[in-house]
């Protein structure tokens, strides 16, 4: 198998001025911010639902969940995630574009990056100057994070 050819388009946005990337095949639709509805109870990064087609998709601020500020401006945008556990909606500062990675450019997170930062990290693509890292969605919460957020998603849309 040659790698060399192979490569990934990756969609990529800012958050406080760095840039991420996800593998296009995670990202279903990128749409304008629209102020969910709140959650009782909810993490702070859980900014709450948001309707999508025919169900309600939990709103995460990407921002909030990496301690940066959250401002709304023209290009905040919410970015619709599908992962193991169905759809997810990430809010960033910005989508910037797609861009295609060869695959042998990728590079794993370098020894210094640790713990949950290191965990969530799927590579770092970098290319006349501009440096990417690739998120791993199924990573950007913990286990305990995911199960309070199915808490707090399912009383939403169950009325409990």
């Amino acid at each position: 198998m040659t790698a060399g050819h192979e490569e990934i388009q990756l969609v990529t946005f800012r958050v406080g001025g760095q840039e991420f990337g996800f593998n296009i095949f995670d990202v279903e639709r990128v749409m304008r911010y629209e102020s969910p509805a709140s959650l009782p109870q909810a993490p702070d990064f859980l900014e709450g639902v948001l309707e999508y087609g025919e169900t309600t998709v939990p709103i995460i601020d990407l921002r909030k969940r990496m301690g940066v500020e959250a401002v709304l401006a023209e290009e905040t945008r919410t970015m619709i995630l599908e992962w193991s556990q169905g759809r997810i909606g990430l809010v960033v500062d910005a989508v910037v574009e797609l861009v295609k990675a060869p695959v042998d450019q990728i590079v794993s997170p370098p020894p210094f990056v640790r713990g949950l930062a290191a965990e969530y990290i799927n590579g770092i693509f970098s290319r006349g100057g501009r440096t990417i890292i690739i998120l791993a969605i199924a990573k950007i919460l913990t286990s305990k994070e995911r199960i309070a957020l199915e808490g707090a998603t399912s009383k939403a849309t169950h009325g409990s």
